[in-house]
């Protein structure tokens, strides 16, 4: 007895279209139930109190006029949505949500998604595609189908609402432990920072610039995580910690935090980045008091819904320091890439040989 062949999925993709807002809703929340006939990329773990539609869900507001969407229709119905946020400073695209529906051909459908974003790049010059992952319902497979490598992988710390924060720093404090808000100058001390704490590997594959650091401020995908899209819900502020005595030249960073106070229903987030011998004990709770400090100026709790922070696997010991200030694991994503350019031996002196 041979078994049925499942049939190619038959639909279309297209655009999306302001029509489509109140279908694209209900199937992205759909899609984070993670029943047997949908997929999504799992960020970063579903379950209350954070879901992914919470997380990255879209008002018109932030949805920018370089940002895409396609959705895939088959039987005047859709099926199928992915989303891509691009940057148009650095030409390059992140996938932030790609989501199906049908029990025999959701796999299909998502593939065709990714091709036409593929596709749509190739045209307008993106040079990299990223996309992060939870390593479930073939989402790794998929991607590296397409092309993608993988790279890299991030844990995901919650910190709950229930847990009381702790309270602001006072200037006296922060300037003990050698905390101040980072400023524009700051982009060498960064760039040397992010250096020492990122694998050579990986610093090839995303190639931050110096100027990408300059503006980092603004810049939200600086340094680069899997939650970074919930920064366009959130005030963003960023601190350096700067090392003892400056190092050889004064400007030594110890460690980097990168805070956003939400604005919507989401957490608030954290990004840590230091030396691999630096202790970020004093970041992480000065990190805290600020978010603590513009709850208060605000006077509203509406949009308490805890701290979030992702920390990738090779920038231990930073997780347990966050583990100390009451921060949980609740999930790992995979990080992966595209490249869209040719890489070439860069130019450089060689020893000469006598013959």
């Amino acid at each position: 007895m041979t078994e049925p062949r499942l049939t190619r999925a038959t639909g279309k993709v297209r655009i999306a279209r302001l029509t489509d807002l109140a279908a694209l809703g209900e199937l992205s929340r759909l899609c984070q139930s993670h029943g047997a006939e949908t997929r999504s990329l799992g960020l970063p773990l579903n379950g209350p109190p954070i879901g992914v539609f919470s997380l990255f869900r879209l008002p018109l507001g932030a949805f920018r006029p370089h940002d895409l969407m396609y959705v895939y229709e088959q039987g005047g119905r859709l099926a199928g949505l992915v989303r891509v946020e691009r940057e148009a400073s650095r030409d390059e695209w992140t996938i932030v949500e790609l989501d199906a529906v049908g029990l025999a051909n959701a796999g299909d459908i998502r593939y065709r998604l990714v091709q036409q974003v593929l596709r749509e790049g190739a045209k307008r010059g993106a040079a990299r595609f990223h996309v992060a992952c939870a390593d479930e319902d073939d989402n790794v497979e998929l991607f590296m189908q397409a092309g993608f490598m993988r790279y890299g992988d991030e844990r995901i710390l919650f910190r709950p609402a229930g847990k009381p924060l702790p309270g602001p720093w006072s200037e006296e404090q922060a300037a003990a432990c050698r905390i101040r808000p980072s400023v524009p100058l700051d982009s060498l001390s960064l760039a040397r920072l992010y250096a020492s704490a990122t694998p050579q590997p990986v610093q090839r594959l995303e190639a931050v610039r110096l100027s990408d650091w300059e503006r980092q401020g603004t810049h939200w995908r600086v340094p680069r995580s899997s939650l970074a899209p919930i920064l366009r819900f959130a005030d963003v502020e960023s601190f350096v910690q700067e090392s003892a005595g400056g190092g050889k030249d004064g400007t030594n960073l110890d460690g980097f935090i990168q805070v956003g106070v939400a604005k919507e229903a989401q957490p608030h987030y954290l990004k840590v980045m230091a030396r691999s011998d630096a202790d970020v004990s004093p970041l992480v709770e000065y990190g805290l008091g600020m978010i603590a400090a513009q709850a208060a100026r605000d006077g509203d709790h509406r949009h308490d819904h805890g701290v979030i922070s992702p920390v990738r696997t090779y920038e231990s010991p930073i997780d347990r320091r966050l583990e100390e200030a009451d921060f949980e694991t609740i999930a790992s994503v995979t990080l992966l890439m595209k490249e869209t350019l040719i890489r070439v031996a860069e130019p450089a002196l060689v020893p000469a040989g006598v013959r």
